[in-house]
């Protein structure tokens, strides 16, 4: 059976399918108004680990609905975006998220990301202030916080290093995520979903259409680098050196959520990235668990929505 084509991402709908140009790469992005309205504020949402733009299609609707300019994009890797061999690093992302803003005919903008893309939206904000009015971070605590509690929690490092270490190894991840027509994506969404989702045809649906999406050629190789960046880094002076420029209070407001049954990032650790934010407001989501945003969309929905007017 053949690999999907990236286009397979580009769901029929309410959804308006663009290309962004920014930093070098081609990334796929979504909005429900084609217009795009560039004098409403802008929320750019940037998705997790193992999925792509489709974990935000409640969101869409609903900040588009309250006056905001929603657009989600496909990571670099991911999608329909661009999958180049490098650019993985802290200091690259958060390049791509500072030129997207930029590229969409805006000078500012809120990001709000789950997992992978909350960590690129804590080193946008301080790498690129100018361009980052506030963040929301979903199960993605700030980078410090994050090593400081697998160094000393050892709960939360036999949650979180498993993969990490295993994903090290060139091809074999690959091959994790991509034999049985993606099954390790499915197993990853049951490890870490709540039982409530879990039993839900909309959980099904979420489930095959990201084992599709990893299949799409580049894709698994590309989220990897992400993590062996984030893993090996930690041992050499690029790492050291984002680690410093992280070590940064910011003083925008940010939003940190955790479904309150995530098994992955607990809730000491999401608590411990206010000693890098003056204004942080955390908050958890009852019956979610790792996608709370995906478990409980309305909750969610009314909680960034209620922050972001504040």
């Amino acid at each position: 059976m053949p690999a999907p084509d990236p286009s397979t991402v580009r769901f029929d709908g309410p959804w308006h399918h663009f290309d962004v140009r920014a930093n070098g790469v081609r990334f796929h992005a979504v909005e429900i108004d084609g217009r795009q309205v560039a004098d409403r504020p802008l929320v750019l949402l940037l998705h997790g680990f193992g999925e792509f733009w489709w974990s935000w299609r409640h969101q869409l609707a609903s900040l588009t609905d309250a006056g905001y300019r929603a657009v989600a994009v496909d990571l670099r890797g991911y999608g329909d975006s661009d999958k180049p061999p490098r650019g993985y690093d802290g200091w690259t992302l958060a390049g791509d998220a500072n030129g997207m803003i930029r590229a969409l005919g805006h000078t500012e903008a809120a990001l709000i990301g789950h997992a992978d893309g909350g960590l690129v939206s804590w080193a946008t904000a301080i790498l690129h202030p100018r361009m980052v009015t506030r963040i929301g971070v979903i199960a993605s605590p700030h980078p410090r916080a994050l090593r400081h509690s697998v160094l000393l929690d050892p709960e939360q490092r036999s949650a979180f290093l498993g993969g990490f270490l295993h994903n090290q190894l060139p091809r074999l991840g690959e091959r994790r995520l991509t034999r049985a027509n993606g099954a390790y994506i499915a197993q990853y969404f049951e490890e870490r979903a709540s039982e409530r989702w879990k039993h839900t045809a909309e959980f099904t649906d979420v489930v095959e259409r990201n084992r599709s999406a990893v299949q799409i050629p580049g894709v698994a190789y590309c989220s990897l680098e992400y993590r062996r960046w984030a893993f090996r880094s930690q041992f050499r002076p690029d790492g050291f050196r984002f680690m410093e420029l992280m070590d940064r209070k910011l003083s925008i407001p940010v939003l940190a959520l955790r479904g309150r049954d995530d098994p992955f990032v607990m809730d000491g650790l999401m608590a411990a990235s206010h000693n890098w934010a003056t204004q942080m407001d955390y908050r958890q989501v009852p019956n979610a668990g790792h996608f709370a945003h995906q478990e409980q969309p309305d909750r969610a929905n009314d909680m960034i929505v209620n922050w972001l007017a504040t």
